[in-house]
């Protein structure tokens, strides 16, 4: 081998040396999100959302690796131990659904591998435990938007209410939330029903829920499979007020339930209707800027609370990246990843599409009243109730 062949040798192997030390080097976010399945409806917007994240944060390149679970807890336990073992994510996005959520956190706690899930349920961040201190949320929380329906429920005069919800974890979430609501409300519980995500008739479940006679019902679902119980009440004559969590603010939603959801009422994340918050709100501006983006992607109305919710997961890690990398580097995996987890838990006063964010070691969701709004659905669109 001559001198010439040996030296263009040696600069192939720098240069391979080279291209693995910096991606070895670079952030490397993992996204777990439910692209097929039932739950698409909010996890197609949410990709669409981190495919607007910025490549750079903090002078480091940020590679995001998004993978479905399909809706299933089981395939989002399989695609965080991937993206945890064969890809050494620093951090993980995800899932879309409560239930994924959970499923997820051991892997992701015994890995020492922060996670952001986009999902609402309450026990995804609460109460605060080991596991838990490893994982944040951005969605508004089922504990706050349930004490915003019933108190808007009180407000309105119902006196006594019912629940239908999924048979699953988020169902159940929403099921104790919303009854410790309505509870301090003053609001009677007279009936809680559930039923499958695959289910095709709940006639039986509001069938006696009607004939328990309660003035308003809240239903505890998410995705197309929420317009199931606002058709069937319709079609048994039901006349009493509906109300859906922020499971259902998107536009698939509006379009599978058309007619039937007139009238009925949503807490959601305020991005949802970010130009109809009022000038007054301090966090307009970051909420605009997600509208603003998002739509300028994708259209006019296109925006969701998937959407906003995955956007403000960004915003979190825009903030929390810098901070981290003060104390650690990338190539550190497990010294940056906890690094990020403490930058993310010492998170104050951030302003995102859903509202400000403060961490605290005993609050990973961060949001207060501010972070939910209830709009009424008239007409295929979305109104701020005031």
């Amino acid at each position: 081998m001559t001198y010439t062949q040996l030296l263009r040798g040696a600069c192939a192997l720098a240069a391979i040396a080279l291209a693995a030390a910096s991606a070895q080097a670079q952030i490397k976010i993992g996204v777990v999100l439910s692209t097929t399945g039932p739950a698409a409806s909010l996890g197609i917007p949410e990709q669409k959302t981190v495919e607007l994240f910025p490549k750079e944060i903090g002078g480091e390149k940020v590679q995001y690796i998004i993978l479905d679970d399909a809706s299933d807890p089981t395939g989002a336990v399989k695609v965080t131990k991937k993206l945890i073992i064969e890809d050494g994510v620093h951090a993980i996005i995800g899932a879309s659904t409560t239930p994924s959520s959970l499923a997820m956190r051991d892997s992701l706690a015994d890995a020492g591998v922060p996670q952001i899930s986009v999902a609402a349920g309450r026990s995804i961040v609460f109460p605060m435990d080991d596991k838990r201190r490893w994982v944040f949320n951005t969605a508004p929380s089922t504990a706050l938007m349930a004490s915003a329906i019933a108190t808007h429920m009180k407000a309105n005069g119902v006196k006594k209410a019912a629940y239908i919800g999924f048979d699953d974890a988020f169902g159940e979430d929403w099921a104790v939330n919303f009854a410790e609501s309505a509870k301090a409300a003053g609001i009677e519980l007279v009936a809680s029903e559930r039923y499958s995500r695959a289910a095709t008739s709940v006639t039986g479940q509001t069938l006696h829920i009607k004939a328990a006679n309660p003035d308003a019902v809240m239903i505890g679902a998410s995705g197309t499979a929420a317009a199931l119980p606002e058709r069937s009440f319709n079609q048994i004559g039901y006349k009493g007020k509906l109300y859906q969590s922020g499971g259902v603010a998107n536009p698939d939603f509006i379009r599978i339930c058309g007619a039937d959801c007139n009238g009925t009422i949503v807490a959601a994340a305020p991005g949802l209707v970010a130009q109809q918050l009022p000038e007054t709100a301090s966090f307009k501006a970051a909420a605009m800027r997600y509208a603003n983006t998002y739509e300028g992607a994708y259209g006019p109305k296109t925006l969701t609370q998937f959407s906003a919710n995955a956007w403000d997961s960004g915003v979190l890690l825009e903030q929390a990246i810098p901070v981290a990398l003060k104390s650690a580097k990338p190539a550190d995996r497990k010294a940056f990843s906890a690094a990020l987890r403490d930058a993310l838990e010492g998170l104050k006063n951030v302003p995102a599409a859903g509202g400000v964010y403060t961490m605290t070691p005993t609050e990973h969701n961060g949001l207060d009243e501010q972070g939910v709004v209830l709009v009424e659905i008239v007409n295929g669109d979305w109104k701020l109730l005031k």
